[in-house]
């Protein structure tokens, strides 16, 4: 399978400054990097530090203060994200991650919002949505939506399961629209990932990988990325794989596993 691999540069290369992980990570054959918030970074100097390294940027986290799910937040819901796709376009970034709730320090979800049904939840998010693909295809940049792991990272996050995110991102219909498929938060609510991708391969634009539990390299927990490499490369995936994980000793050593797959 051709891999395209997408270096983390939020977990990966943080004993580095970072302006050099993108060099870092080309060096060590990524094809591109991401990375979560762009707001306390110069947008075209980003850019710069990857043209100058050879390196894409995949992209980064479009939303933050703002949740999907809260039928009040639309405005300023979609007023963040063209910041956001303004930033993109000035570092040549290609896509932007989405979801459903708005997320603090360290990925705590900030409002579960105990007191809206699941149904006005749903509805919220599906017209959000709605403006958020026409924002997207209007300026030409693809959105990933993130379903999260509400064991362990994300307690409280709406978005959990695969299913829900592709059939909203199939109904909406738009090639800008698609799901970021996260291969540890999935493990940890689900399970069964090469079933699930096999049914919903058609909506995932983008998929993350870290073994479970941990999150760490693959090979330091209970996921075979062996086979899901291959049955990625069965199903017909062309997109990028996103190593968004924490080294259980160093980058280093996590590089070495990454590459092994």
């Amino acid at each position: 399978m051709n891999l395209r691999r997408c270096a983390c540069i939020d977990t990966l290369y943080t004993h580095l400054p970072f302006g050099e992980r993108f060099a870092a990570a080309k060096e060590d054959g990524f094809e591109s990097v991401e990375f979560w918030d762009w707001r306390n970074r110069d947008p075209e100097e980003l850019g710069a530090l990857a043209r100058r390294a050879g390196i894409c940027i995949n992209g980064f986290n479009g939303d933050a203060d703002y949740s999907l799910i809260d039928p009040q937040h639309k405005q300023h819901y979609l007023e963040a994200l063209e910041k956001s796709i303004k930033a993109a376009k000035l570092m040549g970034a290609s896509s932007l991650t989405i979801h459903s709730n708005a997320l603090g320090e360290g990925g705590i979800v900030v409002n579960a919002y105990e007191d809206l049904s699941g149904t006005v939840k749903l509805c919220a998010m599906y017209d959000a949505l709605l403006a958020c693909a026409k924002l997207a295809e209007a300026n030409g940049i693809s959105l990933h939506l993130e379903a999260l792991n509400v064991r362990v990272d994300h307690v409280g996050n709406f978005l959990r399961t695969t299913q829900m995110g592709a059939e909203i991102c199939r109904l909406i219909g738009s090639e800008r629209l698609k799901l970021l498929y996260d291969c540890y938060h999935m493990q940890l609510n689900e399970g069964a990932l090469c079933d699930t991708l096999s049914a919903y391969i058609d909506q995932i634009g983008h998929i993350h990988i870290a073994d479970a539990p941990g999150r760490h390299e693959p090979g330091t927990g209970e996921i075979c990325y062996a086979n899901i490499c291959r049955h990625l490369e069965n199903i017909g995936y062309t997109g990028r794989l996103g190593y968004e994980l924490f080294p259980l000793t160093d980058t280093r050593s996590a590089v070495r596993a990454i590459m092994a797959d």
